[in-house]
């Protein structure tokens, strides 16, 4: 919680202690379920919900705004970012039932109004969102594809166009040549100091 404090300092006593609450409920659902790897559980603040985190160094969702969070696992980045935005609208969704009630326990545990999961696949989702958001699922073209009929291309309230929101890693080259016009690339570095942020990055899409 120290570096969730450090970088976000001006959060509500609620949402501190929501997120202070995301640790014991991780650990205990990781001891049942591999939702984290085991050796990485330790490192639950600073490479899972500090890194979900970052989205909202980049962008700051306008109220009401509706998010999908594709292939969430336990809840990330949706989890953390709905409890930044609680009032954004944000819709959990994986393809595997034990890592959707996680996420859905979770987010009951600790009082979250504004989520939704749902075990489905993006394919199946008929809704529409402003953003679709996702941690390193897929590559960026394939989840273009299984996810852009999401996309509400109608409604506009934020600053950035409605699109797609990723956090990834290493050399995004290959995967951000079809969409070099449309793209966005934030170092995580700029914002975040640990070592783990080195070669994370934002990466924003207009589609």
């Amino acid at each position: 919680m120290d570096l969730i404090r450090k970088y976000f300092p001006d959060l509500s006593s609620l949402q501190y202690e929501q997120l202070e609450a995301l640790g014991p409920l991780y650990t205990d659902w990781n001891s049942k379920i591999n939702v984290i790897s085991r050796k990485d559980i330790d490192n639950l603040y600073e490479h899972h919900i500090l890194h979900s985190m970052a989205i909202a160094k980049v962008i700051r969702f306008s109220a009401g705004t509706m998010i999908a969070d594709v292939g969430t696992g336990g809840g990330f980045p949706g989890i953390p970012l709905a409890i930044l935005f609680p009032d954004c609208g944000f819709t959990l969704i994986d393809s595997i039932g034990k890592k959707v009630r996680v996420a859905q326990d979770v987010a009951m545990q600790i009082g979250l109004k504004n989520v939704e999961c749902r075990h489905e696949r993006a394919e199946e989702d008929n809704d529409k969102y402003e953003f679709i958001l996702s941690r390193g699922v897929m590559p960026l073209p394939d989840l273009c594809s299984v996810a852009g009929h999401m996309l509400n291309r109608k409604t506009q309230r934020n600053a950035y166009p409605n699109g797609v929101i990723c956090l990834k890693g290493g050399d995004l080259n290959a995967e951000t040549s079809k969409f070099r016009r449309a793209t966005e690339i934030t170092d995580i570095s700029r914002y975040f100091k640990e070592e783990f942020f080195k070669d994370k990055k934002v990466v924003y899409v207009q589609i």
